[in-house]
């Protein structure tokens, strides 16, 4: 158990209400209209396909009956009519979760790293790099199904690419900032990069070679590097480059 759950927040000056809500809609989503896992159509409707996305075609297909490894016959949902230009679904699905382990898991590390990045960016900067970050992510993974062909079908869904740029704006702004980690039964602060580095290094090595696709639980691995490495690449385009930032960048980034 590696889970970061708190950060060194004493130099925050403005309260985190982007973050805060972004949190908070993510939680609407899923209970009011994901049903808490249970709307199927709903989310089948909403989440991002890559062939849509690649076709810029709405794609409705049958459900199918498959067997899973316990020889058990499961119905798998059809792909359901998207209300919405199907572009818009890279960002729809940025608010849905397929369930309550990854919807608690994405809201906790939003709560720890995104409260510091929308303090330095300012409310609405935040906002557009978030959103930014979570559509380059989803692209990422679109990209990824026809580099390594992979089933374009299968819809994606989740916070994680956005999230995961923001991990990779906080790793560049404070790469020394403490992080207050859970490690089994102790609680411990480690520096940013570090933490952050692990992290992003566990995406490697699970995405290497398999990058798009359905390994480790349908996870898909190039949403959270894309993300990361575009977080890196844009968050200083959004900085408010204000004095107090510049005095607060002093301390955190000595290192560079």
């Amino acid at each position: 158990m590696f889970l970061p759950i708190g950060d060194d927040n004493r130099d925050r000056k403005i309260t985190p209400f982007i973050n805060y809500l972004l949190i908070a809609l993510n939680i609407f989503v899923f209970i009011y209209w994901q049903g808490i896992g249970s709307n199927v159509p709903f989310t089948f409707a909403y989440a991002a396909v890559p062939a849509e996305i690649l076709t810029a075609s709405d794609i409705v297909t049958r459900p199918e009956i498959v067997t899973d490894a316990l020889g058990n016959q499961v119905e798998l949902p059809g792909l359901q009519p998207t209300p919405i230009p199907v572009f818009f679904t890279l960002v729809s699905s940025m608010f849905m979760h397929g369930g309550i382990a990854h919807l608690f898991g994405n809201m906790l590390f939003l709560w720890v790293f995104g409260d510091n990045l929308e303090n330095v960016l300012g409310h609405l900067k935040y906002l557009m790099f978030y959103l930014l970050c979570g559509i380059l992510a989803g692209l990422s993974h679109v990209f990824s199904t026809v580099i390594l062909p992979q089933s374009m079908l299968i819809p994606s869904l989740g916070a994680s690419g956005a999230i995961s740029g923001v991990m990779g704006g906080y790793l560049l702004l404070f790469p020394r900032r403490g992080v207050h980690v859970w490690i089994f039964l102790f609680v411990i602060t480690l520096p940013a990069f570090l933490v952050v580095g692990i992290w992003f290094v566990f995406q490697l090595l699970n995405g290497l070679g398999t990058l798009g696709g359905q390994e480790g639980g349908g996870i898909a691995y190039a949403a959270h590097i894309g993300g990361f490495i575009f977080g890196l690449l844009l968050v200083k385009r959004f900085l408010n480059k204000t004095p107090a930032y510049r005095g607060q960048r002093s301390r955190n980034v000595r290192s560079w």
